[in-house]
């Protein structure tokens, strides 16, 4: 049980970026900062940034839409066993941070 959590996090990330480099069409740029899991395995954040940030809302909504694809995707690429919940969120923590480096280099 340890393994698993410790490399699920790392797996879904990486098919997760994957799997959005596939299924973008290519109009902004959408980057997979991280995964955020639950104690119980059972529920999974996949993190994201957008550039440009006006795409942010729609981006999400498309990745949302398309989870049952990303679910088959999974399927296809590894074994994990029980499939967890999945939900795209935009990473708002890094967000925040590059505001931060932002305001710092502007000093």
């Amino acid at each position: 049980m340890p393994y698993r959590k410790e490399k699920l996090p790392e797996i879904l990330k990486q098919l997760a970026a994957e799997f959005v480099g596939i299924e973008s069409s290519g109009a902004s740029l959408v980057t997979i900062t991280g995964t955020d899991i639950s104690d119980n395995q059972r529920n999974v954040k996949i993190l994201f940034t957008v550039l440009p940030e006006d795409k942010e809302k729609v981006v999400g909504e498309f990745l949302n839409r398309k989870r049952s694809d990303f679910l088959a995707f999974i399927e296809k690429k590894a074994r994990i066993g029980r499939m967890p919940h999945i939900e795209f969120t935009l990473d708002i923590g890094e967000k925040n941070r590059q505001r931060i480096d932002f305001l710092l280099k502007s000093e």
